[in-house]
């Protein structure tokens, strides 16, 4: 493959394409329990939205425990469906599985928003709450774990923008509740803009998705072709010699070791044995290969789902009535934790405050975030130890391994199977959303 082939992401369409839809496809969930107190408020007693919204209803007296309850009814069909989606994402073609589940999901979020100008029994509305979820969330569960499967295909740098849109997602729903709080209008104006909001958020992933196969650079990478991604490794290494060598940088052992690997990839690559189609992937033996970092996967969300949002959500302020107690939730619980995560998932800086519980939702945050980030964007990877750039300084030694021919046996995955590994660590994410959305009852019953 010449150099030149593979295209370039002009304008960056492509990245902000798929930051728009990992924004999108964490959007329900986000905006669901970020409107914890507009859902207690409707639960409490009252037949109306009115003070619902600006009210802090959440306390440790919930009858119907919808913290709970919209926690695990989340994160079930995630796992149910994203499991489902694994082993029958050949059957059902990508389109109908990305573009059919954003419709879905956009009529679901509008009844939502209808619900909010409709008055009914505390009960009847309870049920017609849970099953949306439920339905959203099993949709959401679809489109994640297809999206994955495209990101396998690409660059790993689009799995993090994707990641970062994700993270944003929060952000975006505990600040889109600050402003509906804070406008000034009824409660049941408020709420309803607060609802319409994700309705826009999905439109606009549909129109990002539906740009993606008019860009030549989600073609180039979209069409899954293993050989491609093998060419891109080599000009990758040709381009960090190419550049040492403009810069005056002499020849040191582990340059010529780069080199070395270099010179033996494209030997293997220009002596093919005879042609072969690529075997279909399977899952089993995707998954022996990536189940250490599935596992850390897992428990990363069990332990983030067991206490978030069910149990942090019930914190208020010590300060006691006010304005500040009635900020105090959608900001020191929601749009804390989804400012960490974000920069936790995209690995830029933190810091801390001298306060315990804000303290603890940092660090809290930060390491999800972070460690999310890391095991889905290990996971695809299909590169073996190579050399690792530390310095480009003249005289000091650069650090790393060289990729042997005999060491391609330690390579995690196969280009091709890098799609089926999407899919799987997107349901060992759900599996680790579910574990901690049931273990939230346990942590709260001991409170």
């Amino acid at each position: 493959m010449a150099r030149g082939d593979a295209p370039r992401d002009s304008y960056h369409l492509v990245g902000i394409s798929f930051f728009i839809l990992g924004l999108g496809t964490l959007l329900p969930w986000n905006f669901f329990i970020t409107a914890i107190p507009y859902f207690q408020g409707r639960l409490a007693g009252a037949n109306s939205t009115a003070e619902t919204l600006g009210t802090n209803h959440t306390s440790s007296a919930d009858t119907f425990n919808f913290n709970n309850w919209v926690t695990l009814l989340s994160q079930l069909p995630l796992l149910l469906f994203t499991l489902l989606n694994s082993f029958l994402y050949q059957c059902i073609p990508e389109t109908v599985r990305i573009l059919g589940s954003l419709l879905i999901i956009l009529f679901l979020f509008t009844l939502t928003a209808v619900l909010v100008k409709v008055d009914m029994s505390p009960g009847l509305f309870f049920s017609i709450t849970m099953a949306s979820v439920w339905f959203i969330n099993s949709f959401g569960a679809v489109l994640q774990g297809s999206l994955f499967g495209q990101l396998g295909t690409m660059p790993s740098k689009y799995s993090t923008i994707f990641l970062s849109g994700q993270g944003l997602a929060g952000i975006f729903a505990a600040l889109a509740m600050l402003i509906s709080m804070a406008s000034g209008v009824d409660a049941q104006t408020s709420a309803l803009g607060y609802f319409i909001t994700p309705c826009v958020g999905t439109v606009m992933s549909i129109v990002c998705y539906l740009s993606l196969p008019h860009l030549k650079f989600a073609r180039y990478y979209l069409a899954k072709k293993p050989s491609k991604a093998h060419g891109q490794e080599l000009e990758t290494k040709a381009e960090l010699l190419q550049s040492d060598e403009k810069n005056g940088i002499p020849n040191s052992p582990q340059r010529a070791a780069l080199t070395l690997d270099l010179d033996l990839e494209k030997e293997t690559e220009v002596e093919p044995e005879e042609p072969q189609k690529p075997e279909k992937p399977s899952v089993f033996i995707v998954l022996r290969k990536i189940w250490l970092t599935a596992l850390c996967l897992v428990l990363v969300f069990t332990v983030t789902l067991s206490v978030f949002p069910a149990i942090t959500a019930m914190v208020t302020s010590s300060t006691g009535p006010g304005k500040w107690s009635q900020f105090f939730n959608p900001i020191c619980c929601f749009l804390l934790f989804n400012v960490m995560d974000c920069l936790g998932r995209s690995l830029t800086s933190y810091f801390l405050w001298d306060a315990y519980f804000i303290t603890f939702m940092l660090l809290f945050a930060v390491s999800n975030g972070y460690l999310v980030s890391l095991t889905m964007c290990l996971a695809p990877s299909c590169r073996g130890p190579k050399v690792e750039v530390t310095s480009r300084v003249p005289g000091l030694l650069t650090l790393g391994t060289r990729e042997r021919r005999g060491d391609r046996k330690t390579r995690q995955v196969l280009p091709q199977e890098r799609e089926v590994t999407g899919t799987l660590m997107t349901f060992f994410l759900a599996l680790g959303l579910s574990c901690g959305a049931s273990l939230s009852f346990l942590f709260k019953a001991l409170l």
